[in-house]
C-alpha cells in the first residue's frame, strides 16, 4: 500500500510561509504520510513572490512530530553543498529524522542565468552528481577532503542512518535522471506532456518503473513517488492502478491551477485515500 504525501508549491498565491506551515499541521492531524515542499527562488511569472523553502520545512519540522518531510526537488547544482549539508543535518535533527532530500537539476533556466551561473543541462548534471557525492560524505561525521586540499569534519550527523533517503527527479522518457535516481533511494519522475491537472498515462509510469528496475536490479527499499490530482470521491481508484506497478509514494500536488489555498486546505482537510 502507497505513501500519501501533500505537495505545495513556495510560489505565487502559495508563497505564505504561515498558510504552507498550516497546511502541513492539518495534513498530520488527517493522516497524511509526509509534507514536501516545492524549491524556487524565481519563478515564469516574474511578479509572483517567492517564500524559501528550508524556512518553511523548518517551521513544519517544529510544528509536527510524525509526517515526512521535505524539500522537492531541491536544485542541488545552483547551492553551495556546505550550506546545504548543514541546513539538511540540521533539519533531519529537528525533525527527529523525517527529512527526506529532494535532488534534481531545477526546470528553470533563469534561476541560473540570472545570477550568472552555467544553465547547460550536461553542466547542472555533472555539478548534481558532484554535489550529491560531497554532501552524503559530509553527512557522515567523517573527514571530508576538499578540493581546496583542506579536510574538515561536519556536526551534528542527521540522525538517519546510513543517510538521509535521497530521492532524484527525472524526465521520462529521457533516461539521465532516472538512471541517476536509481543510485540513490528513490524517484519522482515527471512526464512529457503531462502535469498541472494532465494525468500521466499508467503504461508511461510503468515503464519508468521498468527502466529504474533494470538499472538496480532491485527494486527493494527503493521509493518511487508520483505527483498527482485526485478528489476524495475518485483518489482511492486514481491510485491503485500506479500503485499496481510500483508505486511508493503519492503526492497530492497542490497548486493555483485546482483552486488555490483555500481549495488545497478542502482537500488536506478530507484526508489520502485509506
Amino acid at each position: 500500500m502507497p505513501r500519501y504525501a501533500v505537495g505545495l508549491p513556495n510560489v505565487g498565491p502559495f508563497a505564505d510561509a504561515a498558510a504552507l506551515v498550516e497546511l502541513a499541521v492539518a495534513a498530520e492531524e488527517r493522516g497524511w504520510d509526509g509534507v514536501f515542499v516545492w524549491d524556487h527562488v524565481l519563478y515564469h511569472e516574474p511578479d509572483w513572490p517567492v517564500v524559501n523553502p528550508v524556512v518553511v520545512a523548518s517551521a513544519i519540522a517544529a510544528r509536527t512530530s510524525r509526517i515526512r518531510l521535505g524539500v522537492l526537488m531541491t536544485a542541488l547544482p545552483r547551492r553551495r553543498v556546505q550550506v546545504v549539508a548543514r541546513e539538511t543535518a540540521t533539519l533531519d535533527t529537528l525533525s527527529g529524522g523525517r527529512l527526506v532530500f529532494g535532488a534534481a537539476i531545477g526546470s528553470m533556466d533563469a534561476e541560473y542565468t540570472a545570477f550568472g551561473e552555467d544553465p547547460d543541462l550536461r553542466v547542472r548534471g555533472r555539478r548534481l552528481d558532484e554535489s550529491l557525492a560531497q554532501l552524503t560524505a559530509l553527512w557522515s561525521g567523517q573527514e571530508v577532503p576538499l578540493p581546496s586540499g583542506e579536510r574538515v569534519r561536519m556536526l551534528p550527523t542527521p540522525v538517519q542512518r546510513p543517510r538521509v533517503p535521497v530521492w532524484c527527479a527525472g524526465r521520462w522518457p529521457n533516461r539521465p535522471g532516472l538512471r541517476r535516481a536509481a543510485h540513490w533511494d528513490g524517484v519522482v519522475p515527471t512526464f512529457a506532456g503531462a502535469g498541472m491537472g494532465v494525468p500521466v498515462p499508467v503504461e508511461q509510469f510503468a515503464d519508468a518503473v521498468r527502466f529504474v528496475a533494470a538499472e538496480r536490479g532491485s527494486l527493494d527499499g527503493f521509493d518511487i513517488g508520483l505527483e498527482g490530482w485526485t478528489s476524495p470521491e475518485n483518489a482511492a481508484r486514481t491510485v491503485a492502478p500506479y500503485a499496481a506497478v510500483g508505486l511508493t509514494w503519492w503526492i497530492e500536488a497542490m497548486g493555483w491551477w485546482r483552486g488555490g489555498v483555500e481549495a488545497a486546505r478542502e482537500r488536506v482537510l478530507a484526508g489520502p485515500p485509506r
